[in-house]
């Protein structure tokens, strides 16, 4: 007898893939863990990138306060120095009226007597009164001879009469040495 059997058999046909679909998945699952890789690669790049961009701005940012404060401190350090130079020159200049008074003073002869006395910057001009042309003459040698004063120029001598007395009236300029 013959026998059939109609019942399907226990065994599978073996699904065959092609190679090129294999090799395909293959390349394609490789490219993708590639991906991956460039992927986290590059942002922790792009993190640490950020991160050194952070501190290179909190550093710029401090170079920029302390810029800021040697600024400061130069433009006070200058005002300082433009302070100190204007209380100098003060000091300085406090002496030249005194100075200048005292050798005008100390300089003036019997005879002669002062009216004016007027300080215009470095000139000085003085009017007055003298007895002879001797003693205007004396007068003016006397500040010629000053080491305080210099270029000592007589402007004026004007012979004139005063209730009887026949008077010089003068006037003389002079720079004073500071």
């Amino acid at each position: 007898m013959v026998r059939i059997n109609l019942l399907p058999s226990g065994k599978k046909k073996a699904v065959i893939v092609p190679p090129s679909i294999i090799y395909g998945v293959l390349v394609f699952v490789i490219l993708i863990i590639v991906t991956v890789t460039i992927t986290f690669f590059l942002n922790k790049r792009i993190a640490r990138a950020e991160t050194e961009i952070a501190m290179q701005e909190q550093n710029l940012n401090n170079l920029k306060s302390k810029l800021t404060e040697v600024r400061n401190y130069e433009k006070d350090n200058e005002e300082f120095r433009n302070k100190t130079n204007i209380i100098e020159q003060l000091k300085k200049n406090q002496i030249v009226p005194l100075r200048l008074l005292d050798e005008v003073s100390e300089m003036l002869p019997k005879g002669v007597w002062l009216t004016e006395l007027t300080d215009q910057g470095s000139i000085v001009s003085i009017q007055g009164y003298a007895h002879t042309n001797y003693d205007l003459v004396t007068y003016v040698q006397n500040l010629k001879g000053s080491k305080y004063l210099e270029n000592v120029s007589l402007i004026e001598s004007r012979q004139t009469d005063v209730e009887k007395f026949t008077i010089y009236k003068f006037k003389l300029t002079f720079k004073v040495k500071v």
